[in-house]
């Protein structure tokens, strides 16, 4: 039998990682809301904990989004090996970019907040280390099987990643990214499926309107910022 002070260690630690998973799936939903201004207790009180029980876990908001981004990863790996599970080479490319997209769609907040931050470029190698390996071997085993375009290569991918997430971050419109990933996808076979009709087509002008507006924002902010290379203007 075990003794009380095991089962007592025991339950202390069931009830750590139930917080600590309450707490990174209000963090989801928080950061993705509110982007940079979320702060730990926003996310204390989404999931529904004390304060002292996030800063016990995460001494700040940087570890929080350290913690985020691990399993953010280790989700993206996930989809990647169940999408190679039982399928050819091209529908399991297709498979894991759909649903890579999905996540991206949805989580523009998360992203800020994840790539926004000083800690941005050393996230950004952890996915090239951690995801572009098996992201490469899908791609060869799409163009040994003759579904890929020869000349496709592995950085197309996170290109073709960041247009579809612009069209959801300047349309606000929840699945038009679909209609332009079929769009791309066909654009990357040998042979393009011209049988199927394209999803989500814009049926409001107003909605392309408001996009194109949102899009050229800002560039102009960019061009109206003094040179910060030059340490502003002279």
């Amino acid at each position: 039998m075990s003794a009380p002070g095991e089962k007592r260690r025991g339950k202390l630690r069931r009830d750590a990682e139930l917080n600590r998973r309450k707490i990174i799936a209000a963090a989801h939903e928080v950061f993705r809301e509110q982007g940079v201004r979320a702060t730990l207790d926003d996310v204390a009180e989404r999931a529904g904990v004390g304060v002292g029980t996030v800063y016990r876990r995460f001494a700040n908001k940087e570890e929080l989004v350290d913690a985020l981004f691990e399993d953010m990863i280790d989700n993206v790996e996930a989809m990647l090996h169940e999408a190679t599970l039982g399928k050819d080479a091209w529908s399991a490319l297709t498979s894991a970019l759909e649903k890579v997209c999905e996540l991206q769609a949805f989580d523009r907040g998360l992203r800020e907040v994840m790539l926004g931050t000083g800690r941005g470029p050393q996230r950004r190698d952890q996915v090239l280390s951690r995801i572009a390996p098996a992201a490469g071997d899908l791609l060869q085993r799409a163009k040994d099987e003759g579904a890929l375009r020869p000349d496709v290569q592995p950085w197309d991918m996170p290109m073709i990643q960041l247009m579809v997430a612009a069209i959801s971050e300047h349309t606000g419109h929840p699945n038009l990214w679909r209609r332009y990933l079929r769009l791309i996808l066909d654009g990357l076979r040998t042979r393009p499926d011209t049988g199927a009709d394209l999803p989500n087509p814009i049926t409001d002008e107003l909605q392309l309107l408001v996009a194109l507006d949102d899009a050229s924002a800002l560039p102009a902010q960019l061009r109206d910022r003094p040179d910060r290379r030059s340490g502003g203007a002279s």
